[in-house]
Order: C-alpha cells, then structure tokens, then sequence
C-alpha cells in the first residue's frame, strides 16, 4: 500500500511549474520516490548498524545518498 499521497505528488510537480498533472504521472512519481526512499533507507540502516547505532540519524541519509 502506498505511503505517499497522490495529493503530495501533485503539489510537488505543480510548485516545480507543471500546469496540469494527470492521475498517471502522480502515481508514477510516487512509485518511484517511494522505491528511492527504500532504497536510501536501507544504505542508511547500513550505515547506522555500522556505527553501532540502532537509531537512523540524518547523517546516515547522506551518507545513503553519496
């Protein structure tokens, strides 16, 4: 089930400049912001569990993100 809502996606490509976003594109966008997030969630866990740490912290997420 999607975490994100079609709402979110919508307000983020129109506050980007898009006019007019179809149901399509905001579902597509979520699905694939959603697979990302898990992905750098996952590399962030990583990074946690390395330290030490059972806590994700934000550093963790960049780290995730290089």
């Amino acid at each position: 089930m999607p975490k994100l809502s079609l709402a979110a996606m919508s307000k983020l490509m129109k506050e980007s400049g898009a006019q007019r976003v179809s149901d399509s594109a905001k579902k597509k966008l979520r699905e694939i912001l959603e697979s990302k997030a898990i992905e750098i969630t996952n590399d962030a866990i990583k990074f946690a569990k390395y330290k030490g740490r059972s806590t994700v912290q934000a550093e963790d997420i960049e780290k995730a993100l290089r």
